[in-house]
């Protein structure tokens, strides 16, 4: 199995983890919400690591920093009442930073699974 193939199955199964996480916050499943946190977290620094050589990387890092930002939000609004979710904004911002990265470097690295 090629690195593009597994990066792919590992940034569905992100997906999948991501989506139930926001789903618990959704619902109000504090616990379930709250432990999702940590395979979701897992992938995405995971998936930054692989990607490390890669063009890849700096997607993979906005979504690490989208994916706490989301994660800090949920636990603010679960457990203190929305107080000082408003920090939230920083990880957000980074995110994209991150994106503008990624878009600056255009050309400069190949993306996973890119032919020369």
């Amino acid at each position: 199995m090629s690195l593009f193939e597994k990066i792919r199955r590992f940034e569905s199964m992100h997906i999948v983890f991501w989506l139930i996480k926001d789903s618990c916050w959704m619902m109000e499943w504090k616990l379930m919400g709250v432990i999702m946190i940590i395979p979701t977290l897992f992938l995405a620094l995971y998936l930054i690591f692989k990607t490390r050589a890669y063009r890849d990387i700096y997607l993979n890092t906005a979504i690490f920093f989208w994916i706490s930002a989301n994660s800090y939000w949920m636990t603010m609004e679960f457990y203190f009442n929305s107080l000082n979710k408003d920090l939230a904004a920083i990880p957000f911002l980074l995110g994209f930073v991150f994106i503008f990265i990624f878009y600056l470097s255009k050309g400069k690295k190949k993306m996973v699974g890119e032919q020369d």
